[in-house]
């Protein structure tokens, strides 16, 4: 029984390890802060590694933890009226680290985006993420959010047309890249 016991302890150890860079990211487009990004992925692991049997034994790990995420945030953000991409002061500010294949990451102005990003509603705020930024399939971003396609292509189509409606942030994401 302990060998099984530790054998499960050394696989979500080594899921937490491959997956931890990915889901601070998507934590942190979510919340928009540092230490709340970290404290979603640590309870996000909490509650995954209580259920660590069933989590580990389902056909996509992640995307079963990336799910439990996003429920959490949302549950969260019913509660709170009002989150924030971008901190008034952010003299004390932990930058998130873009992976380096992350194209968005090439923007002139990071910040512009994240503050644009902000300003979106959760909904169409967590299909942007997940869609762009996760390049997660509409179905993936489905399963993710606990809604159907269709929800998804419209909560994106439209937060994709209020991006592109900022202006100067257009030509900041597609021309500021290619230099």
């Amino acid at each position: 029984m302990g060998d099984r016991k530790e054998a499960r302890d050394e696989e979500f150890q080594s899921f937490v390890i491959g997956r931890w860079p990915r889901l601070m990211r998507t934590a942190f487009l979510l919340t928009g802060e540092q230490h709340a990004a970290e404290d979603l992925v640590q309870s996000t692991l909490e509650q995954a590694y209580v259920a660590w049997r069933r989590v580990g034994s389902a056909d996509d790990p992640e995307a079963y933890v990336r799910r439990v995420m996003v429920n959490a945030h949302a549950r969260k953000h019913r509660r709170k009226l009002r989150e924030f991409l971008a901190p008034k002061d952010d003299s004390g500010f932990v930058r998130e680290v873009a992976d380096t294949g992350d194209r968005i990451a090439q923007a002139d102005d990071r910040s512009a985006l994240l503050k644009a990003l902000a300003q979106l509603p959760p909904r169409q705020r967590e299909a942007v993420v997940l869609r762009y930024w996760e390049d997660l399939t509409e179905t993936q971003t489905a399963e993710a959010m606990g809604c159907s396609v269709g929800s998804v292509k419209s909560n994106a189509a439209k937060g994709i047309a209020k991006l592109r409606a900022i202006p100067g942030l257009a030509d900041m994401v597609t021309h500021g890249g290619r230099k």
